[in-house]
């Protein structure tokens, strides 16, 4: 069936709907939105769009095609985050996250803490190519260092996406960073250079601001790292020897193993350095008097699957040393199929495509033509709720519009990262945002201030279009 042509007043009624109700949840149940009341909220702008596809005749089969193409989408997306559920769960039992708490504890001072995260991560980043594989390891112990460090957890998680996020763009093995050209008609690493001049000058607002909140974080000077590292001794066997199995996983994403290959693998290890390094903390966990097969294997398989509550003398280790396994993704995963239902939906009638022609319409200038591409991928993102779709669809669509005003591709590619890829992590439905809240435990509302590079990108990519700073031309380049 083809889809419909819906005026743009009408492409809007979902978003408005979704945007009210979703307020007045986040008023009604703050930080505990997430907890379901935002999925079935998603569920009611999806009803109120396919009422507006019934009037436009788009049936029932039609709107679960697309919901069905939707989902398929994210497969390999749910399929991660319960990995890392798993993978959180054997690393805490095993101790390789007490562990990089256990060191950074003691060698990272407090006030250069923020900006080491972000370069911690964006090294990761780059290596490995995944904002994600950088967050559900190193992300996941720099959030329990800063925890420790009596540090705002929004403010780390800030950093830690941050670096994430810009090594994620300028790495050739990041499936964004190779999307972005091949929807521009543009080559690899002329995207990739071309998207250093508004990425490094990004990061390097994005590293002074952080090196000035770590300076003003002087309380954090007086907590008492002692008891912290002590805590974590008492209970666990600490040992150089367990980051093998990170840098392991790190390995195998930079020789380019599937992620899910490298967290079903990183997960196996870790179950592997808990029976090695870690049997008085396996018996004390099975209730049990003596270790056998029965105990051993409940206890890793609860880690894995169901939750993990390990007790210290220190209450805040408490908190920190604690995992809800596989399990504790399913709320991620619940959100992330109610935003591809919703997504999914508003591209079957039509509304996503109406919304996007709009943009294009409003274009006609050259500013207005960045603006316009940066508007629209904001749009997919808050509509689609997916990062790919983010750079997919108005790649498409201003691909054209870009030659014809002897704009060369990378100008399009460049801004399609700037304002696709980065933003998605800033709302709370779309699946990378909601990906990085369940992973590291922080509500995108506490670390959306604190993610400078992501919302700083879009800004500086304007900058440069409305200044015609370094616009490459198809005839200059000839």
């Amino acid at each position: 069936m083809k889809t419909p042509s819906l005026p743009l007043k009408v492409a809007l009624i979902p978003v408005v709907v979704l945007v009210i109700l979703l307020a007045f949840n986040v008023f009604i149940y703050g930080d505990d939105a997430l907890s379901g009341s935002n999925q079935f909220i998603l569920l009611v702008g999806a009803a109120v769009a396919s009422l507006i596809g019934f009037l436009k005749k788009v049936d029932y089969e039609t709107l679960l095609k697309k919901i069905g193409k939707n989902l398929k989408s994210v497969s390999g997306a749910i399929l991660i985050l319960l990995f890392v559920g798993a993978l959180a769960g054997t690393w805490l039992l095993s101790g390789i996250i007490p562990a990089m708490i256990y060191y950074g504890l003691q060698i990272i001072h407090p006030s250069v803490f923020l900006p080491a995260c972000i370069m911690i991560c964006a090294i990761i980043s780059l290596a490995t190519g995944s904002s994600w594989t950088t967050s559900a390891t190193v992300g996941i112990a720099l959030i329990g260092i800063g925890r420790a460090m009596d540090l705002p957890v929004g403010m780390v998680a800030g950093a830690v996406i941050s670096g994430a996020y810009f090594g994620d763009k300028l790495s050739p093995l990041s499936d964004t960073t190779n999307l972005a050209p091949a929807m521009a008609g543009g080559s690899l690493f002329t995207h990739i250079r071309y998207m250093t001049l508004t990425t490094l000058p990004s990061i390097t607002i994005t590293f002074f601001v952080f090196v000035i909140l770590g300076l003003t974080q002087t309380s954090n000077e007086n907590v008492d790292t002692l008891s912290l590292i002590t805590a974590i001794t008492d209970k666990f066997n600490i040992s150089l020897w367990l980051f093998v199995v990170p840098i392991s996983v790190i390995l195998m994403i930079i020789k380019k193993a599937p992620p899910l290959v490298a967290l079903f693998i990183g997960t196996l290890l870790g179950a592997v350095f808990a029976l090695i390094f870690q049997t008085t903390l396996i018996l004390e966990l099975s209730g049990g008097e003596k270790l056998d097969y029965t105990s051993v294997y409940k206890t890793i398989m609860n880690a894995i699957t169901i939750d993990t509550q390990i007790k210290t003398s220190n209450v805040l280790l408490n908190e920190l040393f604690s995992s809800g396994g596989m399990q504790g993704m399913l709320g991620t995963i619940w959100l992330i199929i109610c935003a591809m239902v919703f997504g999914g939906v508003m591209d079957a009638i039509g509304a996503l495509k109406s919304i996007s022609n709009a943009l294009l319409k409003w274009a006609t200038s050259t500013f207005q033509l960045f603006a316009s591409t940066v508007a629209s991928c904001l749009a997919i993102n808050l509509t689609a709720s997916d990062q790919y779709l983010s750079i997919v669809i108005p790649g498409k669509m201003f691909a054209k519009a870009y030659k014809d005003r002897d704009l060369a591709p990378e100008n399009l590619s460049r801004t399609l990262e700037d304002s696709g890829t980065v933003t998605s992590v800033l709302i709370p439905w779309n699946t990378c945002g909601a990906y990085q809240s369940g992973v590291l435990g922080v509500s995108v509302g506490d670390y959306f201030i604190y993610a400078i590079f992501n919302w700083v990108s879009p800004i500086m990519t304007l900058i440069y279009a409305a200044f015609s700073i370094k616009i490459k031309m198809i005839s200059a380049s000839k």
